[in-house]
């Protein structure tokens, strides 16, 4: 009897492998870090032979910290950090440049440009997305005008692209298959969410050759199987999406009006709008949550740039805190008289303002200020900023009320009770924290075991989450509205000019 599935959570700064149950308990968990790279200001790269390497030593590490061999894993479903651009040889499998981080903002010129001549309308209608560094098109456009050789190459059908899941996919099946699924698909600027489709028009507006593109698959179905050679014998792979999707899956927002927002490197929400998709008024993204059985459910997202690493920043940067876990206890001593807000622009601010050249800002130092004062700035900027996101989702969602949503949440930064009530507070909002913490992963795994029959339909999935602990706001309406005037004054400061909320 099969025993487990696989997932491959692979993130910006770590990978990680989980061995899930069929009751959706994890059997073992495997990690390793690998290096960031900076070769500029504001540029982020990773080497791509990292990601495969920490890929295959934490599946077999996974395998082996639960005794189990290939035969006792039903499937593998992999997510990804998304945007994430690799562009590769399809004889050799050598990618021609290092990957290029969602983080990066090289291309924000290309961008700047293509708005000056009025692109963005049409980005935006067949997208969902706006013209941003962010997203991994102008990224291709870069890759392919900047390293010698690479745009004739493609243009021949020699490359190939894809996000780290199609990396991964090629890699894996010893490059049998160059896929992806819908939802890193609608991460491009290429791909028109409302077809289904890559779209010419699109890749003729960014330069980028049709032949270079992956196959474009349902997120639960049929990404052929492992290199038997990898593991012993091959594994089928049947779920991919990407992290922030996963997530979206793996905290059962399957209806219309549910929210999560994840809280890693960045943060990132996902309010699910059903079937239809959504046209934010607010710089929010419209994006592809899911897609089942050829039909496609549609969120908002709002994307942060900096949440957890505005807590690294604190850690390796100012050396104010030797851990993470410390910040939250140093929070709480911070004297509540001073306000100091952290606008943490380090990449530039993402939804709902898409400022990428701003860069970040601390205001309302005094003598006074100290560890503790920067703890909580750095903690409360992302519940600022999170409040933001959620009062653009009202302000777009017209068959809700976002103020009487409850918000599920995840990633690293959900263990720190301190931040969690700081953030319903600032929300007035409650806000639930599920029993299963690495619903990234568990998004993934559901995915895969969906297809292979050993997980339910959503809606049967949906009945197993569980609670852990919620949060309910119980800051003064007075002490809440002082605070949140406070950070858009800051905001506004940062932009040159005034930042009310929708």
């Amino acid at each position: 009897m099969t025993r487990f599935v696989l997932a491959i959570d692979q993130g910006t700064t770590s990978t990680r492998a989980l061995l899930f149950r069929p009751d959706t308990s994890v059997a073992a968990l495997a990690q390793a870090e690998f290096p960031q790279h900076f070769p500029a200001s504001g540029w982020v790269e990773h080497e791509p032979e990292d990601l495969w390497r920490t890929t295959l030593d934490t599946c077999r590490a996974a395998l082996s910290r639960a005794g189990a061999e290939a035969r006792d894993v039903a499937a593998i479903g992999i997510t990804n950090q998304r945007e994430t651009t690799l562009i590769w040889d399809r004889r050799t499998g050598e990618a021609v440049h290092r990957a290029i981080v969602w983080q990066d903002r090289r291309t924000a010129g290309l961008c700047a440009r293509l708005k000056e001549q009025g692109h963005e309308p049409l980005v935006r209608a067949r997208t969902g997305l706006i013209l941003d560094p962010y997203f991994a098109g102008t990224k291709i456009a870069w890759i392919l005008d900047n390293v010698p050789g690479a745009r004739v190459r493609a243009e021949a059908g020699d490359l190939a692209f894809g996000t780290v899941d199609s990396y991964l996919l090629w890699r894996l099946t010893g490059g049998r298959l160059h896929v992806t699924d819908a939802t890193n698909a609608a991460r491009t600027l290429l791909f028109d969410i409302h077809r289904g489709a890559w779209d010419d028009d699109l890749l003729r507006l960014l330069d980028v050759p049709a032949s270079l593109l992956p196959e474009v698959r349902d997120s639960s179905g049929d990404f052929g199987a492992t290199d038997p050679a990898l593991f012993g014998a091959p594994i089928p792979i049947r779920g991919v999406a990407g992290d922030q999707q996963a997530a979206t899956v793996g905290q059962a927002c399957f209806r219309p009006g549910m929210v999560k927002s994840t809280y890693g490197t960045g943060c990132f929400a996902l309010l699910n709008t059903g079937p239809t998709p959504v046209a934010s008024q607010n710089k929010l993204l419209t994006t592809i949550a899911y897609q089942l059985g050829g039909e496609r459910t549609y969120a908002l997202e709002g994307s942060i740039f900096v949440a957890g690493a505005a807590v690294q920043w604190l850690r390796d940067g100012l050396g104010v805190v030797a851990s993470a876990a410390e910040t939250g206890d140093l929070a709480a001593r911070a004297d509540p008289a001073q306000d100091v807000y952290l606008v943490p622009a380090f990449v530039g601010l993402g939804a709902p303002y898409w400022e990428p050249d701003v860069r970040g800002m601390l205001t309302g130092l005094t003598r006074g200020t100290g560890p503790a004062e920067l703890a909580r700035a750095a903690l409360e900027s992302v519940c600022y900023q999170t409040a933001d996101l959620l009062a653009a989702m009202r302000a777009d969602w017209p068959d809700g009320d976002a103020r009487a949503t409850v918000l599920r949440v995840d990633g690293g930064m959900v263990a720190s009770d301190w931040t969690m009530q700081r953030l319903a507070d600032l929300l007035a909002a409650p806000v639930d924290r599920p029993e299963v913490r690495e619903t990234t992963a568990l998004g993934a795994a559901y995915l895969a075991g969906l297809a292979c029959g050993i997980y339910p339909e959503p809606a049967r999935f949906a009945d197993r989450w569980r609670l852990d602990c919620r949060f309910t706001p119980a800051m003064d309406a007075p002490v809440r509205e002082r605070k949140l005037a406070g950070w858009r004054q800051a905001v506004g400061c940062l932009l040159g000019r005034s930042v009310p909320l929708p």
